[in-house]
C-alpha cells in the first residue's frame, strides 16, 4: 500500500486572531466534526486543531475496507471543510502534552503554549492490551489506526497462521480483513457467543455459522493465557491448555479512553473524562467528546455518538445552550455479505425480566428480534437483509410503541408495518436521524435539498451524510427523488369516477327514504317487484354475490407474484367499478331498506366496506405528490376495507340460510 501524504501544518488565510481561539485536541471523526460545526455556526471562528497522528485526518471505520482493497486512501480522507477566509490552524503529528487551566492554554510537543477561549478534548482511545505473558513478543499487533493497517498489510503477505483475540465487532472485522487464501485465521473469544454485548444466543449462533463457513476457525468460551516463542510469536496457549501454532497474534480486545491529559489537568475522570449534559467537564471552559468522554457513567466506543456530541459541544462552545441526553448504541457489520445489526437494550448485560422479545425466523436463515419494554421498542437485532431497517432504527430512537397486532405480524412475516403504511424518508419526522454515522437529521437533509442539492453526491458532500459506511445513501437517493412530482396512476380518472359513484350510491342507501310499496299489485309490472318478489330478489341477490366474487381477484393480483395478467392499476379500476355496481345492485335488492337485525348488520358492513374502499380509491386517484397525509388516508382506508371484508362471508351465510330455511 503506498504511504499516504504526510500531514503538514496548515496556516489560515488571515492573520492570527487577536482573541484566543477555540482549541480542538484530536483530529479523529469527533474532532473534525467539532471543527466543521464551529465553522458552520461562525465561518470566521478562530480555531486551532491538533492531531497526534502523522497523517491527514481519515475515517477510522473505513480501515477494514482499506485492508480489503474495497477503497483507497483518498476515499477515507476526512479533512475539515474550510470556508474561504477561514481562521483555522491545523497541527498534525503534534501531541498536546499539558493543559494549563489557570492561564487557559495548552502546551504541545513543539514546546509551544497555545491560549484558548474554549478547549474541546477529542483525544479518542487506544487499543486495550491485556496482561498476558509474552504479549510483548514480535508478531503481536493491534488493529486500531492507519499505522496498524500498514503493519498488518505488510505482515499479512508473510503470515501462514494468524490468531485474532476478541470476537467483538473489531475482532470480526480484523478476521475478515486478514483472511486470505493462503492464510489460516483463528478467532478466539472469551465469551460463549460472538458479539456478546450486541447479540443474543441465537443471533450469535447464526453469525458464528456464517463465519465458520468463510473458513475462519472459531474457539469460543476461551482466551489466550500465554504467547509462546523466543523473540517472535510461535504459538499461543489457551486457558484450557490448548496450544495453537501461529506466527501472528492480532489483539482486538477493546479500547481504553485517552484520559491522561484530562487527569493530569485535574479534571474529574472515571472510565473517561467526565462530562455533563452540555458536554462540559468539571472546568466550564473545557469540553470532552467522543471516545475519551464519559457521559452519565457511559463511554461510547462508536463513531455516531461522538459525532452527535461534537455538534452539541461546538454549539455550546460558541455560547449556545444544547443538551446531550445520550445515544442508542448501534452496531452495523457486514461479514462477506451477511448484514448484522444491533442497537439498544440487547446483549448479555441486559436484565431479561424487564424486556419482552418478539422474534422472527426467516426461511433463508434470517433472524430478527424486537426488544420491548412496556410495549415500546428499546432494542433491535437483525441478522440478514431487512429493507425496513432504516425505519426500525428511527422507531427505536423514538421508543415508539409496537401494538399487539404489529407484534403478531412481525412474528409471522418479519415486518412491523404493512407496505401501504410504510412511509418514505421524506415523511420521517424532522428530528429523525437519517445518517447514523454522521448524525445527520431529516431536517438538515431537507434544508439542503431545498437549497438546491439535487443529487446524492452534492447532498452527501454538503451534509456529510453517507460518507462513512454508506448504508444511508439509498435513503438520500429516495429523498432527492421525492422532490419530483409522482406520475399519476394509469386510469386515474376512471378510478376517481368509480369511487365517486360508489360513494353516491352508498349515500343514497343511507340518507334516501325507503321506497314505499304500492297499494295494489294490479295494473301490470311494478318496480317494487324487484325487491318484493322472491324470484327477482334471488336474481339480484345472486348478481350481487357474483359481483363480489368477480371483485375478489384484485387481492390475488396484488399479492401473488406469479399472477401477472394485466396491469395492476387497471385491475384496481375494475375492482372499484364492480364495487360501485354491487352497491347499485344492492338498491335493487333492498329498495333502499337497510332491514333489521341480521340483515341490518350485513348491509351496514357491506356499505362501510364499500365506502372505505371508495375513499382509498379516491385518495390514490387524487394523489399527485405522495405526502404523509395522503399515505395515511390510503393506509387507514385500506386497512378498514380489508378488516370489514372478513365478517361478510359469515353474515352472508347466515342470511342465505335464514332465507331458505324460513
Amino acid at each position: 500500500m503506498p504511504p499516504p501524504l504526510r500531514a503538514e501544518v496548515l496556516a489560515p488565510h488571515a492573520a492570527a486572531p487577536e482573541t484566543p481561539p477555540v482549541v480542538v485536541v484530536g483530529a479523529g471523526p469527533a474532532g473534525i466534526r467539532a471543527v466543521n460545526e464551529l465553522l458552520r455556526r461562525d465561518p470566521r471562528c478562530p480555531i486551532v486543531l491538533y492531531g497526534d497522528e502523522p497523517w491527514e485526518p481519515y475515517q477510522r471505520v473505513q480501515l477494514t475496507a482499506l485492508m480489503l482493497g474495497e477503497t483507497d486512501l483518498n476515499a477515507i480522507v476526512n479533512k475539515p471543510s474550510l470556508p474561504r477566509g477561514h481562521r483555522v490552524i491545523q497541527h498534525y503529528h503534534c501531541r498536546v502534552l499539558a493543559i494549563d487551566r489557570e492561564n487557559r492554554r495548552v502546551r504541545d510537543a513543539a514546546d509551544r503554549w497555545q491560549p484558548y477561549s474554549r478547549l474541546i478534548l477529542a483525544t479518542g482511545s487506544r487499543p486495550h492490551v491485556p496482561s498476558i505473558r509474552g504479549i510483548d513478543r514480535a508478531g503481536v499487533y493491534t488493529f486500531r489506526n492507519l499505522d496498524d493497517v500498514q503493519r498488518l498489510l505488510a505482515r499479512r503477505a508473510r503470515s501462514r497462521r494468524l490468531v485474532v483475540l476478541g470476537g467483538g465487532l473489531l475482532g470480526l472485522e480484523a478476521a475478515h480483513a486478514l483472511r486470505r487464501a493462503h492464510t489460516e485465521v483463528w478467532l478466539v473469544h472469551h465469551s460463549s457467543r460472538l458479539m456478546n454485548r450486541q447479540l443474543d444466543d441465537e443471533a450469535s449462533e447464526r453469525l458464528a455459522a456464517h463465519v465458520r463457513g468463510l473458513g475462519i476457525r472459531l474457539i469460543l468460551d476461551n482466551s489466550v493465557r500465554e504467547v509462546l516463542g523466543d523473540e517472535h510469536v510461535a504459538a499461543v496457549r489457551l486457558r484450557d491448555g490448548t496450544t495453537i501454532d501461529c506466527d501472528t497474534l492480532v489483539l482486538a480486545t477493546g479500547i481504553q479512553p485517552n484520559l491522561e491529559l484530562g487527569f493530569a489537568a485535574g479534571l474529574s475522570v472515571g472510565r473517561g473524562i467526565r462530562a455533563d449534559d452540555s458536554l462540559r467537564t468539571t472546568d466550564p471552559d473545557i469540553y470532552a467528546i467522543g471516545e475519551c468522554a464519559e457521559h452519565r457513567g457511559r463511554v461510547y466506543g462508536l463513531v455516531a455518538p461522538g459525532l452527535e456530541q461534537a455538534a452539541i459541544a461546538a454549539h455550546n462552545a460558541l455560547g449556545g445552550r444544547a443538551r446531550y441526553a445520550g445515544s442508542p448504541s448501534a452496531t452495523q457489520l457486514k461479514v462477506l455479505g451477511l448484514p448484522v445489526f444491533s442497537a439498544g437494550r440487547v446483549g448479555e448485560e441486559e436484565n431479561p425480566a424487564e424486556i419482552r422479545t418478539v422474534v422472527h425466523r426467516g426461511e433463508r436463515g434470517g433472524y430478527r428480534l424486537l426488544a420491548l419494554r412496556r410495549g415500546r421498542l428499546v432494542g433491535v437485532i437483525s441478522v440478514g437483509d431487512w429493507p425496513d431497517l432504516p425505519r426500525v432504527r428511527e422507531a427505536l430512537l423514538r421508543h415508539r410503541r409496537v401494538w399487539p397486532w404489529q407484534r403478531s405480524a412481525f412474528h409471522r412475516r418479519g415486518v412491523i408495518w404493512s407496505a401501504p403504511a410504510a412511509l418514505g424518508v421524506v415523511d420521517w419526522p424532522a428530528t429523525a436521524v437519517v445518517c447514523q454515522c454522521a448524525a445527520v437529521t431529516r431536517a438538515t437533509l431537507g434544508r439542503a435539498v431545498a437549497e438546491g442539492r439535487q443529487t446524492v453526491e452534492s447532498l452527501s458532500a454538503h451534509t456529510g451524510a453517507g460518507q462513512v459506511c454508506g448504508s444511508c445513501r439509498p435513503l438520500l437517493a429516495e429523498l432527492v427523488g421525492a422532490t419530483a412530482q409522482a406520475e399519476p396512476p394509469p386510469g386515474r380518472l376512471s378510478l376517481l369516477g368509480a369511487a365517486v359513484a360508489a360513494l353516491v350510491v352508498v349515500a343514497a342507501l343511507l340518507f334516501v327514504a325507503e321506497i314505499p310499496a304500492a297499494d295494489t299489485v294490479q295494473g301490470g309490472w311494478r318496480p317494487q317487484l324487484l325487491w318484493l318478489d322472491g324470484f327477482w330478489k334471488q336474481v339480484s341477490g345472486y348478481t350481487l354475490l357474483g359481483l363480489g366474487v368477480l371483485a375478489s381477484p384484485l387481492s390475488l393480483r396484488k399479492r401473488w407474484k406469479r399472477f401477472t395478467l394485466g396491469s395492476y392499476p387497471w385491475w384496481r379500476v375494475a375492482h372499484a367499478a364492480l364495487g360501485a355496481l354491487a352497491v347499485a345492485t344492492l338498491i335493487v335488492h333492498t329498495g333502499l331498506s337497510l332491514g333489521n337485525h341480521l340483515n341490518f348488520l350485513l348491509i351496514s358492513g357491506f356499505l362501510a366496506l364499500t365506502a372505505l374502499g371508495a375513499c382509498a380509491g379516491a385518495a390514490i386517484a387524487l394523489e399527485r405528490a405522495p405526502n404523509r397525509r395522503t399515505r395515511q388516508l390510503r393506509a387507514l382506508s385500506g386497512y378498514g376495507h380489508v378488516a370489514l371484508l372478513w365478517p361478510l362471508p359469515t353474515l352472508l351465510g347466515f342470511h342465505i340460510l335464514s332465507v331458505y330455511y324460513f
